[in-house]
């Protein structure tokens, strides 16, 4: 898997480097600003991009707007946003951006297991979505949500699709059959107003519908 990377910090960047290169990883192009991202990535068309949010020129959100060009360029660009604080309206920037599929947004400050890291990696690049649990819990807590049809247990559920799980994952860390997990997930699915429908992934659709909850309250 080619991947292009940009981090500002030098020792960090070269760390993850060679962290991806361990674990069969590829990297084309490591890179230090969000220009030089953005024209990395259009170079070397990888098939994922990993960035820091906080970048030159600005130190702002440089490293985000690079990202949002790029898909906007390519929308099924597989992209995974690293960030020191946690942010809601950057994660919801990105999930509208393409189809809200294959793209992440981690804490950095908690991403301390190698193993589940690469694990998120690898979901963002097959076409999945993963949000940090914080940033999920803060989301689901904002005042005003629109998801208050949503049981308690259902909200649960939720929560654990946007960060990645499968309904087997689910399964096993709320200790429910995987039966269950499906009933509540046809329940969200329901209540939420999203009918089958062909080329629609409604698990995306419904994580997007709760990360944009409460975004103009």
């Amino acid at each position: 898997m080619r991947v292009v990377l940009a981090e500002d910090g030098v020792l960090l960047r070269e760390g993850l480097a060679g962290l991806l290169g361990r674990f069969g990883f590829e990297v084309v192009d490591a890179v230090g600003s969000a220009d030089a991202l953005v024209a990395s990535a259009t170079s070397c068309a990888p098939d994922l991009v990993i960035t820091d949010i906080r970048m030159p020129p600005d130190h702002t959100d440089d490293g985000l707007r690079a990202a949002v060009t790029l898909r906007a360029a390519r929308p099924q660009l597989p992209v995974v946003v690293l960030s020191q604080y946690v942010q809601e309206e950057y994660a919801s920037t990105l999930l509208d951006t393409g189809s809200g599929r294959g793209v992440g947004y981690l804490l950095k400050d908690r991403v301390v297991d190698v193993e589940d890291f690469v694990t998120a990696l690898r979901t963002v690049a097959a076409g999945g979505t993963v949000i940090d649990p914080e940033v999920v819990r803060r989301l689901l807590n904002r005042p005003h949500d629109p998801l208050v049809r949503l049981s308690a247990r259902e909200r649960e559920v939720l929560g654990l699709i946007a960060e990645g799980h499968s309904n087997s994952a689910i399964a096993s860390r709320l200790f429910v059959s995987e039966a269950a997990v499906g009933k509540h997930v046809g329940n969200i699915l329901t209540k939420l107003d999203l009918p089958p429908a062909e080329d629609t992934n409604r698990r995306v659709l419904a994580v997007l519908t709760y990360l944009r909850s409460g975004t103009h309250a």
